[in-house]
């Protein structure tokens, strides 16, 4: 096993000592720089295909040290909502004890409809969608009972269906359904989206933007009777919700996300706008409201603690029971959901907290309303990337040299090598700490950190082997 190891370990002493360990941290810099960007490519650049192939090799390179250091970044600074522009109708375990389990009836689901638009909301997003037919209608139920039953079968065929019912109620009411987003066909799924236009000004954001193939959506009556369609679809990463997409493809239309559909009803606007370049997405308005995005045309959230938005959250059944303070409906974007025990999607988000899904899109309302957005744009990534090589450039040409004053106060003070590391990072992390705190933009300090450790650290073992090889030689002076 010695012999076999030997040669390996005289190359990488002779790769240390040459040019004083300049050459190996060079590449270690410039490997792990392009890894770095290979996890991140900036949109406004062709990517290589050996990017492609690294970033394939290595896919949680940087990225996951990159979203845990942003996720703290909000833990300690999360965002203390300001305004609350939208109220919650929950269908909760209480409603579904008084009214019935779900799913409900389509005629029950109305009077909910019916009782939030009697108290004058901006607009109603229902969090649910409908594609199959309701089959506690009265058409149904006739279709089931015996011939014995005819008069009754006739009686309830004369009666409107609940889809009818519901239709009625979504027109008369600022309405918008929800439609899940979806990669694959499934029962009832289908390759279209009743939607309010997109207007784009710039280039085609198509291919920029994340793309479904297939939507399972609400029955065409009830798409037909609602003022509004929107896809439903948050971005995972390892199981966390961090950025949210404001606008989608449906193969080659684009379509909305829920926030600025309600947002294009509130305003009565008659289309949203995408505002684009070669790069991708930039922004994403109604009305006057323009929302800064990524070039995928989604935004990373800043998240308040679910803690701070409890009093947004209304009962469906005190709703129901005429029992909820008009005020808090009135002049509101109001969001139906399920939060009830087995019914809902919980989602976990950066701060850690397990929370309904209708409350990451009342959060991305609030977050657009109160103008506070979190944002990384491409030349951030390259100022990242600038600052990395000019530090760790600087690093190779300055530290190795035997007499330069930093040579000689390391070795006058063997510990303050140690002590400057870490001074160094906590003014790195604390530096970029700030930077989001005060302007809301995401700064990489973690890839910061590891290249730029990577890089001293193949000093450090240069000085550790002559350390080594001294204490060798000092032994085998002794011993002869």
């Amino acid at each position: 096993m010695k012999r076999y190891y030997d040669p390996w370990v005289a190359r990488i002493r002779s790769l240390l000592r040459a040019a004083q360990g300049r050459p190996v941290a060079l590449v270690v810099l410039l490997g792990l720089s392009l890894i770095n960007l290979s996890s991140e490519w900036p949109s406004d650049i062709p990517r290589p295909a050996v990017v492609g192939e690294l970033d394939e090799a290595l896919p949680d390179s940087f990225k996951t040290a990159r979203q845990l250091l942003f996720d703290q970044y909000q833990r300690r600074f999360p965002r203390v909502p300001t305004a609350q522009p939208v109220t919650i109708v929950e269908i909760d375990e209480e409603t579904l004890a008084t009214v019935g389990q779900w799913p409900w009836p389509r005629n029950r689901l109305a009077n909910l409809v019916d009782a939030i638009a009697a108290l004058k909301p901006l607009a109603i997003g229902l969090d649910i969608y409908m594609p199959e037919p309701d089959q506690t209608s009265p058409d149904k139920v006739a279709a089931n009972l015996p011939n014995t039953a005819a008069d009754l079968a006739a009686g309830l065929r004369a009666l409107p269906s609940h889809e009818a019912v519901l239709a009625s109620s979504l027109r008369a009411a600022p309405t918008i359904l929800g439609a899940a987003a979806l990669d694959h066909d499934v029962f009832a799924a289908s390759t279209d989206l009743r939607s309010a236009p997109i207007l784009v000004h710039g280039s085609d954001p198509l291919d920029h933007v994340q793309r479904f193939d297939f939507v399972l959506a609400s029955l065409p009556e009830l798409q037909a009777a609602a003022h509004g369609q929107a896809m439903l679809s948050v971005s995972l990463e390892q199981g966390v919700v961090r950025h949210i997409p404001l606008i989608m493809g449906l193969r080659d239309k684009l379509v909305p996300s829920l926030p600025m559909e309600m947002l294009r009803l509130a305003t009565d606007s008659a289309a949203i706008d995408v505002y684009a370049d070669t790069s991708g997405v930039q922004a994403v308005g109604v009305a006057d409201v323009q929302v800064p995005t990524q070039p995928g045309g989604d935004i990373w959230l800043h998240f308040a603690s679910i803690r701070s938005t409890l009093n947004r959250y209304v009962s469906a059944r005190d709703l129901l029971q005429g029992t909820v303070d008009p005020e808090r409906i009135r002049g509101k974007l109001v969001l139906v959901g399920l939060t009830g025990s087995g019914v809902t999607d919980m989602r976990t988000t950066a701060l850690g907290e397990l929370v309904p899904g209708i409350e990451i899109q009342a959060q991305v309302i609030e977050t657009i309303v109160e103008g506070r957005f979190l944002r990384r744009p491409t030349w951030l990534k390259w100022a990242e990337s600038a600052f990395i090589m000019a530090f760790g450039l600087l690093i190779i040409w300055y530290v190795p040299r035997p007499r330069s004053r930093f040579a000689l106060f390391l070795r006058a003070v063997p510990k303050a090598s140690t002590v400057l590391g870490v001074f160094l990072h906590l003014l790195n992390v604390v530096c970029c700490f700030f930077i989001f705190v005060r302007l809301g933009l995401l700064v990489d300090a973690a890839s910061i950190f590891i290249i730029l450790s990577a890089v001293m650290g193949c000093f450090f073992a240069r000085t550790l082997h002559q350390v080594v090889e001294q204490s060798r030689t000092e032994a085998t002076n002794r011993i002869n």
